[in-house]
């Protein structure tokens, strides 16, 4: 049986303000021209602006009751009730309407009536159909007052239009998942105004290749990850994160972050200028991060899409400390990968396949040769075979899955000047840039602070009674502080769980 579709005339029997006798707009102060609705129809569809909130607890709160005026009239400017420049639909409204209630709880109640007054007895096809876009982007971003959570809930449950059923569900997710932080991304609101609710976003690999993954409102960056190792048949997606490139600058994504926040923080530092000038459109790709439980072999996709793609430029620059007849087998290694099939000649592409620090101390010559026989003792070996191989060959190394960081170190005569640094599952690594000799190691259990800044990386070694202090500098900075903390953080959720045991 049809139900008849549900209102807010009851609820604004009790919530509502009274009718205005002469009505003062709270936006610029002058009257209200026009027919007013009062309080018995303040429920309904109206196509004049407000002069006061429409819920009667935000009405002594001055500067909450002008911001409830200026989003319903945002509001009416966006459904084609009220005249507004046509460049100004979309984000930059869509922003003015949600961004106040993200700040102020109080305020959601108020949008969410103003929205269901909005969609009840609208006659004109038009401004409904943008009044339910509104409502399929608030349902993801926020919910409501257990107040008003059965009206609205009732409200879209005998809604017949095809949007309805959808935001239904998004505020069962959004109560489950949590407020987002920031008003719509451009992605929602283009992907509602076009009537496709299913929206994809693409991820790019380490190995160049990329996929496009379905991503709600809902979406944190955690269940992106589990997606992607689902989708890529990986037996894991532990120590994975999704990383956000801009131009030259990569920066990764929390796991509890909600997707289209984090994205949409980018946009808006892309657009103040903050992270770099002329950037192009944002990437997001997905790696490993931690390299806390990695055995080559023990998960094939992850090494063939993502380990050998993410070690290898880390071996041609010469970060790790490689012997020459290792250096012919992992080249004899990586020419099977990228060059076998194409029987291209070794001597054209040896600075592609060995350490830079390396190519120089034989002649072309002798390495062609030195490869050449590493090559044919894996004769009938596959490229993805081969990778995995590449991979047992690093394993062996103490340097193995680090992140690396040329640095100036300005604080500890002991050390040269400028360093590498390794942050591995080990800790932070102390490395003679040249000779590639291991100068020292820090376990994270002997770190007691860190710090960066726009050009610096400190950390503070030892305990309360002796300590020193390692000063870094470099552009990266942000990079090793992120890395440490998640590191860390891993320990520490890994000495939990040892104790719960």
């Amino acid at each position: 049986m049809y139900e008849k579709p549900h209102s807010l005339k009851n609820y604004a029997l009790d919530h509502f303000r009274s009718p205005l006798s002469s009505p003062k707009s709270s936006i610029n102060g002058t009257l209200v021209k026009g027919p007013m609705p009062g309080r018995s129809n303040l429920w309904r569809h109206s196509r004049g602006p407000i002069a006061q909130p429409l819920l009667r607890r935000l009405l002594n709160k001055e500067e909450l009751a002008h911001q409830a005026c200026v989003i319903f009239q945002t509001i009416l400017r966006y459904m084609g009730d009220m005249p507004g420049r046509q460049s100004r639909v979309g984000l930059e409204l869509t922003d003015l309407i949600f961004d106040g209630p993200l700040k102020q709880e109080i305020l959601r109640d108020e949008v969410y009536c103003q929205i269901m007054k909005q969609l009840t007895d609208n006659p004109i096809m038009g401004s409904e159909e943008q009044g339910w876009q509104l409502m399929w982007l608030a349902t993801g971003l926020f919910n409501c007052s257990q107040i008003l959570m059965k009206d609205l809930t009732h409200f879209l449950h005998t809604r017949r239009h095809p949007v309805a059923a959808d935001c239904l569900k998004r505020l069962k997710k959004t109560c489950q998942q949590g407020q987002r932080k920031n008003p719509p991304h451009h992605v929602e609101v283009e992907a509602v105004q076009q009537r496709t609710t299913q929206i994809f976003h693409k991820v790019y690999f380490p190995d160049e290749t990329n996929e496009a993954f379905i991503v709600k409102s809902s979406t944190k960056a955690k269940d992106l990850c589990q997606s992607i190792a689902n989708k890529l048949h990986m037996k894991s997606a532990e120590g994975f994160s999704l990383f956000v490139k801009m131009g030259e600058k990569v920066v990764s994504m929390p796991g509890g972050d909600f997707f289209f926040d984090f994205v949409r923080n980018v946009n808006d530092l892309l657009k103040k200028g903050k992270i770099i000038a002329d950037a192009p459109a944002y990437q997001v790709f997905f790696m490993r991060k931690l390299w806390s439980s990695t055995v080559p072999g023990k998960d094939r996709k992850a090494d063939i899409i993502f380990h050998f793609y993410q070690e290898l430029p880390k071996l041609l620059r010469g970060y790790h400390q490689c012997s020459k007849e290792e250096a012919a087998i992992l080249g004899a290694l990586i020419y099977r990968v990228k060059y076998a099939e194409a029987r291209t000649d070794i001597t054209s592409v040896i600075k592609t396949i060995l350490p830079c620090d390396l190519v120089k101390i034989q002649s072309n010559y002798e390495w062609k040769k030195d490869i050449v026989k590493a090559y044919n003792k894996d004769s009938g070996m596959s490229p993805d075979e081969a990778k995995i191989a590449f991979l047992k060959v690093i394993y062996r190394w103490p340097t193995y899955g680090s992140a690396f960081f040329e640095v100036n170190q300005v604080s500890d005569p002991s050390f040269p000047d400028k360093i590498l640094v390794a942050i591995n599952k080990q800790g932070v690594s102390i490395i003679h840039l040249q000779s590639k000799e291991l100068l020292a190691t820090i376990p994270f259990s002997h770190i007691m602070h860190w710090a960066s800044g726009a050009s610096f990386f400190n950390i503070t070694v030892g305990d309360s009674s002796t300590f020193s202090k390692l000063t870094m500098e470099t552009s990266l900075a942000y990079k090793m502080d992120d890395l440490l903390t998640s590191y860390i953080a891993m320990v520490i959720a890994s000495q939990e769980i040892s104790k719960r045991k």
